[in-house]
């Protein structure tokens, strides 16, 4: 089955420019679709499970993602060396880079996400609060100005009123970013965020922002097409987190009504609009005790907890992905879009609890899993017997599962928990990527 795009293109073979569960997610989809799949490898994943799931599969450099992964160049080779008609990035590595997705238009392959100028908009933070704020949307009051000087942001940390929170401008995955709950401590926190978020992402740039307490991280997935469209498929609720880690997420949000689940999905709309978005993106809000919202970050790509919106939808999103790059409109239209059930989401970590749950790796020696069916589906991209490398995010697996109500389902997701069963030896500290 082969989907034109806008320009007239098909869709005929796709590489996926990611590695374990996620690409293997990819590749399911498209076999369904009976769209050919490319798969791209490290020397530390030439026996991953990705690269036997693929039609084709592509060695592209050494372990470290700098050398393989993140190398776009390799990536792009492959792409016209296999005739690849489109890329996708799936998430991290280089999903929300700007770079690539314009390399990719320019060498005339369709980049499976939004346009580089959505990227561009929503990936620094202060310019996308200043696009919601302009369009009407919910903001957390803050300073995300240009005056970087120590002076200046302690002044606005001041008139905000402390609690406060410093981010990095750039930031992500929890990285350059203090909790600051008085004038005596500022000076240390900004510092030591600047540091890291220069370490992390080469620019120490700052935002302060008021600190909501007892806060709920609640996000909307939202959909762009090339025709103008955009629909909000619910929200999910991501506030169990480990070192601003998520670890496991929800759909719908407990506790949220249907006129705020209104309001939610179309203050997120409003913000995909802004930027003329296309393809999957999540508008993530922060959430106060009085169902208060604002406006937080988006991410322009497909978020690792995006089969609970799939559960809740009865939709296949990567396909949405597929079908949208390849110029057709959205699927469904929003009052189309229906919720049913809950479901939740738990990331199966390769970490030692002992060590504060620190990342490891090692082989997998035995590996057992629950029953996957209709409502319980394993995302995985290894095997037992395969090795957990030191070089990649510790996430193995997640599991899924879903039921007629939020009770049911967290009775099901215990269940499933205790008939997870993975032995390793004793791991070792592993890499932790964003």
């Amino acid at each position: 089955m082969k989907y034109s795009t806008t320009a007239g293109r098909n869709i005929a073979k796709v590489l996926i420019a990611n590695r374990g569960e996620i690409a293997c997610r990819v590749i399911r989809t498209a076999k369904k679709m009976g769209i050919q799949s490319v798969a791209v490898y490290s020397e530390a994943d030439k026996n991953s499970m990705h690269v036997d799931m693929a039609d084709e599969a592509y060695s592209i450099g050494p372990a470290p993602s700098q050398q393989s992964y993140l190398s776009m160049e390799k990536i792009i080779q492959v792409a016209k060396i296999s005739a690849a008609q489109a890329i996708h990035p799936g998430y991290g590595f280089l999903s929300e880079n700007m770079e690539f997705a314009e390399l990719c238009k320019q060498e005339g392959i369709i980049f499976i996400g939004p346009p580089s100028s959505a990227i561009r908009d929503m990936g620094i933070k202060s310019t996308s609060k200043s696009i919601m704020a302009a369009g009407g949307g919910p903001v957390v009051e803050g300073y995300h100005g240009e005056d970087q000087s120590d002076r200046c942001l302690r002044e606005h940390a001041g008139r905000i009123g402390y609690p406060v929170m410093i981010k990095a401008v750039r930031g992500g995955g929890g990285k350059g970013m203090r909790i600051v709950r008085s004038e005596e401590e500022f000076q240390e926190q900004l510092e030591s965020a600047r540091r890291e978020a220069k370490k992390s992402f080469n620019d120490d740039a700052m935002l302060i922002e008021k600190f909501v307490d007892t806060p709920r991280h609640v996000e909307v997935q939202v959909f762009g097409d090339y025709h103008g469209n955009a629909v909000y498929l619910f929200e999910r609720d991501c506030s169990i987190q480990r070192r601003h880690q998520k670890i496991i997420e929800e759909a719908p949000g407990p506790g949220i009504n249907s006129d705020i689940r209104k309001k939610l999905g179309e203050a997120a709309v409003r913000a995909a609009k802004a930027v003329n978005y296309v393809g999957a993106g999540t508008v993530e809000f922060i959430m106060d005790s009085k169902h208060n919202f604002y406006f937080m970050e988006m991410n322009t790509r497909l978020q690792v907890e995006h089969p609970v919106t799939e559960m809740i939808t009865g939709t296949d999103l990567v396909e949405w992905q597929l079908r949208i790059a390849a110029g057709e409109k959205i699927p469904l239209s929003q009052e189309e879009i229906t919720l049913q059930g809950h479901a939740f989401e738990a990331r199966i970590y390769a970490e030692d609890p002992d060590n504060n749950f620190m990342p490891g790796a090692g082989p997998l020696v035995h590996l057992s899993t629950p029953q996957a069916d209709l409502c319980t589906r394993i995302e995985t991209g290894v095997r037992q017997g395969d090795e957990v490398s030191v070089h990649y995010d510790p996430m193995i697996a997640k599991l899924v599962v879903w039921a007629a109500d939020r009770q049911a389902a967290l009775t099901k997701l215990r269940y499933s928990l205790r008939q997870y069963n993975i032995g390793t030896p004793l791991l070792h500290p592993a890499v932790e990527e964003d």
